[in-house]
């Protein structure tokens, strides 16, 4: 990809001049990421454990050159699916795409999962594709970038996408969300946000001068009587 794969945006790169074109990751996170990820850590903990681990099995197996047989996806879908996914969350400097980190995969297995999410999948999908075949005479796999762009222009922004765009618009919030949820909640994704929690802190030198500055407050005044740093 051209300007978008060093950026995490919520559509592709060009949507309109106000729109920042190197929006970062961390941005994106900010975006995507929130209410996605907080769906995901509301299903019960078993069926987050059964996802992540259906997800690694298939990275490994791919990695040891098994590629992954979608169980939902047709061939042609699950092209498509990779190349959208890879489209909203490409890979940068930070760390990889949504297919490096097994959103496809996730999909796939969320799609068998959770069977009333695949009547709008299939549909949206469908719809992607004649409107490529319309403008361009070609699935929106075989379409050039620039030519999927011009789709996405469409319907990533709801605000300003024209009637006509109802279904697409749908489909690609929908999809733009579980790409999100499928990304941040896999191994890559946790390690893209630098969440540090969990994590037995071995040295604690206390906290640092600068903060304790802006506080007002000094170690030199510690009340140990009520464990508690005081006012200079």
């Amino acid at each position: 990809m051209s300007n978008s794969e060093e950026t995490r945006a919520n559509d592709s790169p060009e949507l309109d001049q106000e729109t920042p074109r190197d929006m970062t990751r961390r941005d994106a996170v900010q975006l995507l990421a929130a209410l996605p990820a907080a769906a995901f850590l509301s299903w019960p903990t078993a069926q987050q454990e059964k996802a992540r681990n259906f997800v690694n099995n298939a990275l490994r197996a791919a990695a040891e050159g098994t590629p992954y047989a979608p169980k939902f996806f047709t061939a042609a879908e699950y092209r498509t699916v990779r190349i959208l996914a890879d489209m909203i969350i490409p890979r940068d400097e930070r760390s990889g795409s949504a297919s490096d980190a097994g959103v496809p995969e996730f999909m796939d297995f969320t799609m068998t999962d959770r069977p009333r999410s695949q009547e709008w999948m299939r549909s949206g999908l469908a719809w992607i594709d004649a409107q490529s075949k319309s403008r361009f005479a070609k699935a929106f796999a075989d379409a050039s970038q620039s030519q999927r762009e011009a789709i996405l222009n469409d319907i990533a922004w709801p605000g300003k996408a024209p009637a006509s765009m109802a279904d697409g618009v749908s489909f690609f919030n929908r999809f733009r969300d579980l790409t999100a949820t499928g990304f941040w909640s896999s191994e890559i994704g946790v390690k893209d946000l630098r969440y540090m929690g969990n994590v037995f802190a071995t040295n604690w030198n206390g906290c640092p001068s600068e903060a304790l500055k802006k506080l007002g407050v000094s170690y030199a005044k510690f009340d140990r009587s009520k464990l508690r740093l005081t006012p200079d």
